[in-house]
């Protein structure tokens, strides 16, 4: 007999020891799984149905040969080779089925072989007990809903639109309300040549600077646009610096709106200036003062260039003589006698704060602060003034016809070309 070869490891049939690393290779399986272990990694786990919708728990391996598709986690597999999801457990709160009870409620939603029909179940409005709070995947928002989530009504069946609240159901919160109806606020600075305008304020069947301002800024920002303005200016007066704030509930920056706005106005009304204001800015009632400035051409020969923007006098002025006397309209008093229409001014009472008389050769300019100007007013000091410096009165004169508050003892009402506002004042 020939020399005994040695005996055969217990485990090296079929068994799982280390004996089976000394058979040859089974035709019936993949070697795969006994080349990771070799290696020094470790055995993947028995796959079970729905093994490839959670991480891949195989060890890394060193790679060997080229991946094939079964080594590839899911995500990473051409959607031909992917294996279909698995449906969840009866017992997950997700489960189409879930919350129904057998038997004759479960008949209705059951169609072909006994397979349940989500969209029968939303349609009559069944659903797992806890699916409502089911919580989130870890790493995303959830989203929020308005309103009651579980007062709305079911799906119709075969419909993909969006419930309605049933009559009763909460209605959005007030915070919601709010942001849905929030308005933008700017505080817009313009100039204009108001020689071919009614005015500032609309009119009806005027030509007016609110009216061509509210027409441009309502065709670029909507109906709902609104516009107010710091000075109610008369017919034919000019503005350097009007203020004026817009409202409206179109989404637009600062930074656009001049020139939008100067894209549609006529070229005798000009946006200086557009900037973000607070939600309670009101141009009219937030100013605490006004500055005019009124132009007297004091030539002999009218000069052309300032036909539309000066007062023209060809008789000499006492500049000196109208400084004194309109020193006497300073401070808080009673401007009664120089409103265009008596009786027109519910608080005639006005603060003025300055008032100056500057010439530069044959050019001489008015100019006047207060906090609040009556109908005509700065028209009317201007030609009281005019009267006393070309000598017609003197200079305490004017001071008496502001004690009388008798306006037919006043001057006659300047012309308003001369006429311009210079300035808004505000807090701050």
């Amino acid at each position: 007999m020939g020399r005994p070869g040695p005996a055969a490891l217990p485990d090296a049939r079929g068994g799982r020891g280390a004996g089976r690393l000394l058979r040859g290779p089974d035709p019936r399986r993949s070697l795969e799984p006994e080349r990771t272990e070799l290696l020094g990694g470790r055995r993947p786990t028995a796959q079970r149905r729905g093994h490839e919708c959670g991480p891949d728990r195989r060890a890394a391996a060193p790679v060997l040969s080229a991946r094939r598709a079964d080594d590839l986690p899911p995500s990473l597999l051409p959607s031909p080779l992917r294996l279909q999801r698995a449906l969840p457990h009866r017992h997950d709160l997700h489960d189409p089925g879930g919350g129904v009870r057998a038997g004759a409620a479960r008949r209705p939603i059951r169609r072909g072989h006994q397979r349940l029909q989500p969209r029968l179940l939303r349609a009559q409005g069944l659903r797992a007990a806890g699916l409502a709070r089911a919580p989130s995947r870890p790493g995303r928002a959830s989203r929020g809903v308005v309103g009651d989530r579980d007062r709305r009504r079911p799906l119709p069946p075969g419909r993909g639109r969006l419930a309605h609240l049933r009559p009763g159901a909460r209605r959005a919160p007030p915070s919601a309300v709010a942001i849905a109806q929030a308005r933008s606020t700017f505080r817009l600075v313009l100039s204009y040549d108001g020689t071919d305008y009614h005015g500032w304020q609309v009119q009806p069947g005027a030509r007016t600077v609110q009216g061509a301002l509210l027409e441009a800024a309502r065709q670029r920002f909507g109906g709902d646009t609104r516009v107010t303005g710091a000075s109610r200016t008369d017919a034919g007066v000019h503005a350097l610096r009007q203020v004026a704030s817009l409202t409206t509930a179109a989404r637009v920056a600062a930074a656009g709106i001049r020139g939008a706005l100067n894209a549609d106005l006529p070229r005798d009304i000009r946006i200086l200036e557009a900037l973000e204001a607070p939600a309670d800015f009101d141009a009219r009632r937030g100013a605490i003062g006004k500055r005019y400035a009124f132009l007297i051409d004091n030539g002999r020969v009218a000069n052309p260039l300032l036909s539309r923007y000066a007062w023209h006098i060809p008789q000499a002025l006492d500049a000196e003589a109208m400084r004194r006397a309109l020193a006497a309209l300073r401070g808080r008093h009673d401007f009664g006698a120089f409103c265009a229409a008596p009786g027109r001014a519910t608080d005639p009472m006005c603060v003025v704060r300055a008032l100056h008389v500057i010439r530069r050769k044959e050019r001489l300019a008015v100019l006047l602060s207060a906090d609040r100007y009556l109908h005509h007013m700065a028209r009317n000091i201007v030609g009281s003034a005019v009267a006393v410096g070309r000598g017609a009165r003197d200079a305490d004169w004017l001071g008496a016809v502001r004690a009388s508050r008798d306006r037919t003892r006043a001057g006659q009402t300047a012309p308003a070309q001369g006429l311009a506002l210079v300035r808004v004042l505000y807090p701050g």
